[in-house]
């Protein structure tokens, strides 16, 4: 089981530069597999308020890159529509080529329409259109990892040579992560062009995972692809009190599920205490 943990509040009392820093650092000491970061311009996590404290994903993704040496890197995740594909892989690949091969593009259709609003940023109405993005955007992402930097014409974006130099130093591209746990769509493009889905720890049982997964499973069938190339993980709360044992046994049960990576959200900030909690948990696994 990978354990990960997901950066979703900065709001530290010491400055944030050295708070962040310290939670990476002991991530990458606690066996954590990978550090995420919320891809938000307002802060999202549900126990703070908008207002709070939030640093813009891929700038702190070159400082965690940086300040690490051994965890992956990736934004939970990116909505498709809020920078120009193009740039997107640039950055993308800019986190790989600066971390050693270590990032993850982490993608979403979108949905904050406030946050959209506030900032000027492009979320269309049409949650049809914003699928029909995602899938031009990972199309165009896979084409400029392989070195194609021919004209994309499509109905959403025209790119005339989209050069990607130098390209990922994770080959054949940087892991492909699609949040979302939609049926119709979000799944089918996981099956499609993704190398792992994340799905939200609903409060039934597992009955919502699995049901998920087993229609992941059927789209992996109708477009030929080996539903065990997809990385499944599971996005659920961090309790800081609770016993290495009681997580573990959290961890066996998300595994009869078909999970395989659990991400960690907490209430409040990441310390590096915390993180060194968890990899104690980690380690009992």
């Amino acid at each position: 089981m990978r354990i990960s943990l997901n950066v979703t509040n900065y709001s530290w009392p010491s400055e944030i530069g050295s708070s962040l820093g310290a939670v990476a650092r002991a991530a990458d000491e606690a066996g954590v597999d990978t550090v995420w970061v919320s891809d938000h311009l307002l802060q999202a996590d549900p126990t703070s308020s908008p207002e709070k404290e939030m640093l813009e994903a891929y700038t702190t993704l070159g400082y965690l890159a940086a300040s690490t040496r051994r965890v992956r890197l990736g934004t939970m995740v990116t909505a498709t529509t809020y920078r120009a594909p193009a740039l997107l892989v640039k950055a993308v690949t800019t986190v790989d080529v600066l971390s050693g091969g270590r990032a993850w593009l982490g993608i979403g259709s979108g949905y904050h329409e406030k946050e959209a609003a506030d900032f000027g940023l492009d979320l269309p109405e049409s949650k049809s259109v914003r699928f029909e993005r995602l899938d031009e955007t990972l199309r165009l992402a896979l084409r400029m990892w392989a070195g194609d930097d021919s004209a994309f014409a499509e109905r959403h974006y025209r790119l005339a040579q989209p050069v990607n130099n130098p390209s990922s130093v994770r080959r054949p591209h940087p892991p492909i992560l699609i949040g979302g746990m939609g049926e119709k769509k979000t799944l089918r493009l996981v099956a499609r062009y993704g190398d792992a889905c994340n799905l939200p720890d609903i409060p039934d049982g597992g009955a919502t995972v699995t049901r998920k997964l087993e229609v992941l499973a059927r789209h992996c069938a109708d477009v030929g692809r080996p539903y065990e190339e997809i990385e499944k993980t599971l996005s659920t709360r961090w309790l800081p009190d609770e016993p290495a044992a009681s997580f573990a046994e959290r961890c066996a049960r998300y595994a009869e599920w078909g999970i395989g990576h659990v991400v960690l959200i907490t209430s409040g900030p990441w310390t590096a205490e915390s993180v060194g909690t968890l990899g104690t948990a980690i380690a009992a696994l």
